[in-house]
């Protein structure tokens, strides 16, 4: 448990809150590892379960997003993040390490204070939920506004299963009509804050003077090198950057393709018959004004279809369109279709090396979306280690739909998370995905290594 208090000056509910949820805590510690599986699991389940009612959920609410890949997205979330979790030790003595004669024993944190993007209503809770129950803390919830009813759903839901397994009242809960006043007070009262959200609320987390983790903007870029199975490729890509409307912080951006293979990329996307695609400038600027206007992300392009993109730009993209795509002038700071667009928009633009490509992507990152993700699609081991050194990134997301990968699956070794950590790029404490990991104290005993040698002074700066 925590040994300090925040002293901050709380809303009484926040104040009410806080105080339930250690009360709770205090009980939920002496839970046994399988009694806290057995809770664990089974929120990972329901959701899993239900991923039909809760997509309908969460589009209903928010307004914005896909129902059938929410579903897609509920329940590939929960089994990926379950399966991780499972057979994990998180609680008392976790590890040994005879050679160093070390002991690892695992400890909460406390009272975990989960922030919800209105982008990711329901997995976000649930994965930072199990994360937070996995290690033996409490958790409150904090749900963006348009995202209350999810929120106070999922922590009934929740709650009932906790109770099921003979667990205390009060272990997860969830402000009540909620403002950034209340979600600051509470930042600033439980022990550990998971911010996932927009920078300004990531950037309060971390000055609420609790241990944070944050998430950066998301701006991935996708190389597309020579010799690989293109139309395999693009096919991904297009999986990637629709998912959703677009609302994925780790979907496909902006298409970096070869020269010589430019047109032949275009018409493989075209051909799919999901992708509407123009180069008649005016269009192209219709959509940009659209998207940016006055240089900024307009948050009502945000997770709507890529139909009704096109009808506020004045254009009549066909319905079966999950994408848009535009070629860009440039790179960087050339062109703005080079930064986040939280929507079925996405560029594309040749190169001419694959240097030339990885600094184009470079490039965007710099401008936004540094420590964040970035894709290739490649089969040549130089090239894909050439871009991990190169790219100021935490994740490099290769031949794989980067959206539906880069946050963990059960086919790469990314932790399943929600919650994407951009490191000191992304002004993140962490440049990985945040896992159960991250939310445990952990005690380590030593003792002395018997038979250990002492290294001489000459041996150990020879």
């Amino acid at each position: 448990m925590s040994i300090t208090q925040s002293t901050a000056s709380l809303d009484p509910e926040i104040a009410a809150l806080v105080a339930r949820a250690r009360t709770a805590q205090a009980v939920f510690e002496g839970f046994s590892q399988s009694q806290v599986d057995g809770i664990v699991r089974d929120i990972g389940k329901y959701v899993y379960d239900n991923a039909e009612l809760l997509a309908r959920m969460a589009v209903d609410e928010t307004g914005i997003g896909n129902y059938e890949d929410k579903i897609t997205k509920k329940k590939g979330k929960a089994r990926a993040i379950w399966n991780s979790l499972k057979g994990k030790k998180s609680r008392g003595i976790i590890d040994e390490d005879p050679e160093a004669n070390l002991i690892f024993v695992a400890k909460p944190m406390g009272v975990v204070g989960a922030v919800t993007p209105i982008t990711n209503p329901v997995v976000t809770p649930m994965c930072n939920g199990m994360f937070a129950l996995k290690t033996g803390n409490a958790v409150i919830f904090a749900p963006h506004p348009k995202a209350q009813k999810c929120a106070e759903h999922l922590t009934d839901a929740f709650m009932a299963l906790v109770k099921v397994h003979g667990g205390p009242d009060d272990l997860i809960q969830v402000i009540k009509n909620g403002s950034i006043t209340k979600t600051q007070a509470l930042m600033e009262s439980v022990d550990v804050v998971v911010a996932t959200g927009g920078g300004a609320m990531v950037k309060s987390a971390y000055s609420s003077g609790k241990p944070s983790f944050g998430v950066g903007a998301g701006n991935v870029p996708v190389i597309i090198d020579r010799g690989i199975d293109l139309g395999a490729a693009v096919d991904k890509i297009v999986t990637g950057a629709s998912f959703d409307n677009g609302i994925i912080c780790s979907h496909e951006q902006f298409v970096l393709a070869p020269q010589e293979m430019f047109d032949e990329t275009v018409a493989l996307f075209t051909a799919s018959g999901k992708v509407w695609y123009t180069d008649d400038e005016a269009q192209i600027q219709a959509l940009r004004d659209v998207v940016f206007p006055g240089g900024h992300l307009n948050k009502d392009v945000v997770g709507i279809s890529a139909r009704e993109v096109g009808a506020m730009a004045g254009i009549d993209v066909p319905a079966s369109a999950r994408l848009i795509m535009l070629p860009a002038k440039g790179a960087g700071e050339d062109d703005i279709l080079a930064r986040e667009k939280l929507c079925p928009v996405i560029a594309i633009l040749p190169y001419e090396s694959f240097e030339d490509a990885v600094q184009k992507a470079k490039a965007n990152l710099l401008v936004e979306g540094a420590g964040h993700s970035a894709a290739l699609h490649s089969n040549d081991d130089a090239h894909i280690r050439h871009a991990g050194l190169e790219l100021p990134i935490s994740r490099l997301v290769v031949n794989q739909p980067s959206s539906l990968t880069a946050g963990g699956s059960l086919t790469n070794g990314f932790a399943p998370t929600t919650t994407l950590g951009c490191g000191s790029w992304g002004g993140n404490s962490i440049s990985e995905n945040l896992d159960f990991k991250h939310l445990m104290n952990v005690s380590r005993i030593g003792q002395v290594i018997e038979g250990k040698v002492v290294p001489t002074d000459e041996e150990i700066w020879a």
